[in-house]
C-alpha cells in the first residue's frame, strides 16, 4: 500500500492530519476559483474538485493535484489506493508502483506486448502504464468491488483502444478461473482495508499462481509488512516451493526492521534480471536494495508456507497513520 497524505479540500477548515511517512510528497489542494475575466470562456475546472462517494466496501475519495493538471489521488476509507495521472499514464507517483514499473518494463524488451493478469484494479495505474509502454499489451483486471470500479471508469476513464477488460471479481476467483499458462506477467495487489485479505497468503494461492503463468513469466505482488518479518517471510517460503527464481525490493530503512513498510516480491521459473533491477531501483528518488540469492534464503530461515486455507490469516495491521491520507 502506499503511503501519500492530502491536505483538506479548498474551501474547508483543516482538519487534524495522521502522522505522515518520511518519503512522500503531498499534493497541494486547489486553489479557490478566480474571478473570470470577460472574452471565451476557459476551460471548464468543475472536474477538479474533491469528490467523495460511498462503494461497497468503504468510502472512496478523489482528490485532484494541482500540480498536475489531470492527475488524482484515490483513496478508500482514507487508505491511499491509487495516483493516477490521466495527461501522463507513464508517471508512477507511489514509490512501491514505481518499482513495479521497473519490473514490467525489464519483463520483456522494450516494446513488446504481455498478457497481463492483474488481482485488484484501484485506478488502474500499472494497467495504464502498461499500455502506454507496451501498446497492444492484453490485459484484464479482476477488482472486487463493482462501485469502485464505477467510479474510476466515470471519473477516471482509459482512453479507447487500451487493450484493458476490467471484471468484477474476487481476485482468488479470477485467479482460479484463469487458464493455465496464458499470462505473461500476473500482478497481485490486493487490500481489503489496509491488509492483504487471507486467501491470498497461502501456498494454494502460490500454486494457482505459478499455474497461469506461462514458461519464463513472473509474478509481481505487493506485500507489507515489519520486522521480524513473520508475514513476508512466509510469503516468501509459499513462493520458493513453486517458483525456484525469487527477488524482493524494499526499502533498507524496511528491510533493517525500522519501520512498517511496502515489498514487492518477484518471482519466476527462469532466472530474473537481478543486477539490472537493482540500477534501476538504486537510482529513484527513494531508493530500495534487492534481495535475492543467499541473503533471501537468510531472510525466509525457517518459514514455512501457509498451506490450511482455514487458518490462513490477513497481512499484520499497519501501525497508525502508516497508510493514512489525512
Amino acid at each position: 500500500m502506499p503511503r501519500k497524505p492530502c491536505g483538506s479540500p479548498a474551501g474547508t477548515a483543516p482538519r487534524p492530519r495522521a502522522p505522515v511517512p518520511h518519503n512522500v510528497r503531498v499534493p497541494r489542494p486547489e486553489p479557490p476559483p478566480r474571478p473570470v475575466p470577460p472574452g471565451p470562456a476557459p476551460h471548464r475546472r468543475d472536474d477538479r474538485v474533491p469528490v467523495t462517494v460511498p462503494v461497497d466496501r468503504g468510502t472512496a475519495r478523489l482528490l485532484p493535484d494541482v500540480d498536475r493538471a489531470r492527475a488524482w489521488l484515490l483513496t478508500l476509507d482514507d487508505a491511499p489506493q491509487s495516483y493516477v495521472d490521466l495527461d501522463d499514464p507513464g508517471h508512477l507517483e507511489f514509490e512501491y508502483v514505481r518499482r513495479i514499473g521497473h519490473a514490467l518494463d525489464l519483463a520483456a524488451p522494450p516494446g513488446r506486448p504481455l498478457d497481463l493478469l492483474h488481482l485488484g484494479g484501484g485506478g488502474l495505474t500499472l494497467p495504464r502504464y502498461a499500455a502506454r509502454t507496451r501498446p497492444g499489451s492484453r490485459q484484464l483486471v479482476a477488482e472486487a468491488d463493482a462501485a469502485l470500479a464505477a467510479l474510476v471508469e466515470r471519473r477516471l476513464p482509459l482512453p479507447p483502444g487500451s487493450g484493458i477488460a476490467v471484471r468484477t471479481a474476487d481476485a482468488r476467483a479470477a485467479l482460479e478461473a484463469a487458464p493455465a499458462a496464458g499470462t505473461d506477467v500476473l500482478i497481485a495487489d490486493v487490500f481489503a482495508g489496509s491488509r492483504t485479505p487471507a486467501a491470498l497468503t497461502t501456498l494454494g494461492f502460490a500454486r494457482a499462481a505459478a499455474r497461469v503463468l506461462r514458461p519464463g513469466g513472473w509474478y509481481l505482488a505487493n506485500l507489507a509488512d515489519r520486522a521480524p518479518f513473520g508475514f513476508l517471510r512466509g510469503q516468501l517460503a509459499a513462493l520458493a516451493a513453486v517458483l525456484p527464481e525469487l527477488c524482493l525490493v524494499a526499502e533498507p530503512s524496511v528491510l533493517r526492521g525500522r519501520r512498517f513498510g511496502n515489498a514487492v516480491l518477484l518471482a519466476s521459473d527462469r532466472p530474473l534480471p537481478v543486477r539490472e533491477l537493482a540500477r534501476r531501483t538504486a537510482a529513484d528518488p527513494f531508493p530500495a536494495r534487492v534481495v535475492h540469492g543467499a541473503e533471501l534464503r537468510r531472510l525466509i530461515g525457517d518459514a514455512a508456507p501457509v498451506t490450511d486455507e482455514g487458518t490462513a490469516r490477513p497481512s499484520p495491521e499497519p501501525p497508525p497513520g502508516a497508510f493514512s491520507a489525512g
